[in-house]
């Protein structure tokens, strides 16, 4: 009996080395990423990025924006950085978001956006290269 109870408490301690931690409560995730587009009254840019976490996660991301408003120039931004709050799993990360912006620049240029998608949201930041003027409104997606 003794040798049948070590055997089971040690599958029991076993399983629940394995068994993968979730979190409790929020992580906290940043993007770095690289992006570029051009606009005249619509925008649209495309870039990749990497997402990481807290807790060890990264995912490679692939980066999509669209939208229209007041808005004209191309420009491209090259390591920006992204804060995202209300994660509690780096997929939640995954998704589209409603995105606003404002952004100036001529030869150098700077970006700065803020989005939500349901409970998460995000900010990003970033300078960059190109000349654009303007105020959109939009979707931002973030793909694997």
């Amino acid at each position: 009996m003794k040798a049948r109870l070590s055997a089971l408490t040690c599958t029991v301690l076993l399983a629940a080395a394995s068994t993968p931690a979730f979190a409790s409560g929020p992580i906290t995730c940043t993007l770095s990423f690289d992006l570029a587009g051009w606009s005249v009254f619509y925008e649209t840019a495309t870039g990749s990025g990497l997402v990481s976490c807290d807790d060890g996660q990264t995912l490679p991301v692939h980066i999509r924006a669209k939208g229209g408003g007041l808005t004209v120039g191309k420009s491209r931004i090259e390591g920006g950085h992204g804060e995202f709050t209300g994660v509690y799993t780096i997929k939640d990360v995954l998704g589209t978001y409603a995105s606003s912006e404002v952004h100036a620049g001529a030869s150098r240029s700077a970006r700065a956006m803020a989005m939500t998608k349901g409970s998460v949201s995000l900010t990003l930041a970033g300078k960059g290269k190109g000349w654009d003027l303007g105020v959109a409104f939009g979707k931002f997606v973030i793909e694997p």
